[in-house]
């Protein structure tokens, strides 16, 4: 791992996107991710000096240059691209908005319409973030929340549950959006309201909270 230091590079790990999870060869279950903020993470990371892993989920966005990419399309594929990757990592950045169901079997073929009700059986998928939280050494964990009920009691509770070292908090109105309103809760503070700005504002606060946290 790197030396933490701000003068020297860390190896950032980021997520970013929705996951697909598909129930047929054509349909499949995701969300309203654009992967805006994930990918405002990695051009910011790497402006500084940082060595930036990039594990995308489907988008239309361009990694930034001297982004180590990885694409991927499923919750499972993304658990296991982040896990490989882990071991390296000084800090992770969790901004992925992974299904948190997929249907328990896949059709290989198009599922014809009929006027019947359609019922199919979903399971969890793996959670990525409790997982890393689980297996942390000296990696720092940020991972982000999106609430739209008790949104800052439901945040630091993941925060809590999760292991996570700090906790971006926004509302699901901003995913696919080019401004956010989020706020920021560290273990053992208060949160900090960013008030309305641009995502790739918020990035740079990010990425300089985690030099911070990695500095300790």
């Amino acid at each position: 791992m790197a030396n933490k230091t701000s003068s020297i590079p860390l190896n950032i790990l980021i997520t970013a996107g929705p996951t697909r999870e598909y129930f047929d060869s054509v349909r499949y279950l995701s969300n309203g991710s654009s992967g805006t903020m994930g990918y405002a993470c990695a051009k910011i990371a790497v402006a500084l000096g940082h060595k930036v892993t990039l594990i995308s989920g489907p988008v239309t966005l361009t990694a930034p240059k001297k982004v180590k990419m990885i694409s991927v399309i499923t919750a499972q594929e993304m658990y296991r691209a982040t896990m490989a990757h882990y071991q390296k990592a000084d800090c992770v950045i969790m901004t992925a908005a992974v299904c948190d169901y997929c249907p328990k079997k896949r059709l290989k073929y198009k599922l014809k319409k009929n006027p019947n009700d359609l019922k199919w059986e979903m399971v969890p998928t793996k959670d990525i973030l409790a997982t890393l939280g689980a297996r942390k050494t000296t990696q720092k964990l940020i991972g982000f929340a999106v609430e739209d009920t008790a949104p800052k009691r439901n945040a630091k509770k993941k925060l809590m549950q999760k292991n996570l070292d700090a906790i971006i908090l926004n509302h699901p109105q901003v995913m696919s959006q080019a401004t956010t309103e989020a706020a920021i809760l560290i273990r053992g503070k208060s949160f900090a309201p960013t008030g309305r700005i641009s995502k790739i504002t918020l990035a740079k606060k990010i990425i300089t909270l985690a030099q911070n946290l990695c500095k300790n």
